[in-house]
């Protein structure tokens, strides 16, 4: 999880908590945000400031304006992402999926709710509507309010939010999309996206609700943690028979497409 240290003075915990709020009454010149990405690896932002920190009914949240990328999002002590380079990684889980498909018209996010995925499939022609369904409104609240750069897309009329879990959402509604997305916290044993990881998720769930020919996109970690892949490569087979994935053509890759 998430540290701020300012000065010396460390504060543990989830990383958006209340003790970060009272850190910022012994806030001096120096200011870090740390985060322990995996067993013997973290990262390191110097921040200007702390923005904002609350908690929701279901996750701590926190907006951090750190010195080399800006305004970064911060959800249950987990960096989700960074205002400078935030592109990179929905521009890669958007435009591949949707440039694959031959006339893109609905498509359904799963999660996604400081309006990025949705600002970057807004940019194609062909999408007549964009449900986003986040689980947590506050959240969606909070990334309206503080993220200037989504702000176009949560007022385009092609935008439809709904707040519920995305796996009710799917099984309750009688639509079916041409490209569903899934751009979800991690799934943190307890947090609000765990069951949203499992195979009878995606074979059951998420599957029936594509048209013929539709695609199914989801946000996957890191690439040089491969534990996690594992299961996201196992539930392949609810899609497609056949799946050639990219690792066996190159030794290495930093996304899985």
């Amino acid at each position: 999880m998430g540290d701020i240290s300012c000065s010396d003075d460390i504060v543990n915990g989830n990383g958006v908590d209340g003790k970060i709020q009272s850190s910022l009454n012994g806030y001096r010149k120096s200011c870090w945000y740390e985060e322990e990405i995996e067993e013997n690896l973290r990262w390191c932002f110097a921040l200007n400031s702390i923005l904002h920190t609350g908690a929701s009914r279901f996750q701590d949240i926190a907006l951090l304006d750190t010195k080399p990328f800006g305004k970064a999002l911060i959800i249950d002590g987990k960096l989700q992402s960074a205002e400078v380079d935030e592109f990179i990684y929905h521009e890669s889980l958007v435009h591949p999926a949707l440039l694959h498909h031959s006339s893109p018209e609905t498509v359904f996010i799963m999660g996604g709710g400081e309006g990025s995925t949705a600002r970057e499939i807004l940019r194609h022609k062909t999408v007549e509507k964009v449900v986003m369904c986040d689980i947590d409104e506050e959240v969606v609240d909070f990334c309206k309010a503080h993220l200037d750069v989504n702000r176009e897309a949560f007022c385009d009329p092609r935008l439809d939010v709904i707040i519920n879990d995305a796996r009710t959402e799917l099984e309750i509604g009688k639509e079916c999309y041409d490209v569903i997305i899934g751009d979800l916290a991690d799934p943190i044993e307890g947090g609000p996206c765990y069951k949203l990881y499992t195979k009878s998720f995606y074979e059951h769930s998420v599957k029936p609700k594509l048209n013929r020919g539709g695609i199914f996109c989801h946000a996957g970690r890191a690439g040089w943690n491969f534990q996690p892949h594992g299961s996201v490569l196992l539930h392949l087979q609810h899609f497609k028979a056949g799946v050639q994935i990219c690792g066996g053509l190159f030794s290495s890759y930093p996304f899985l497409c």
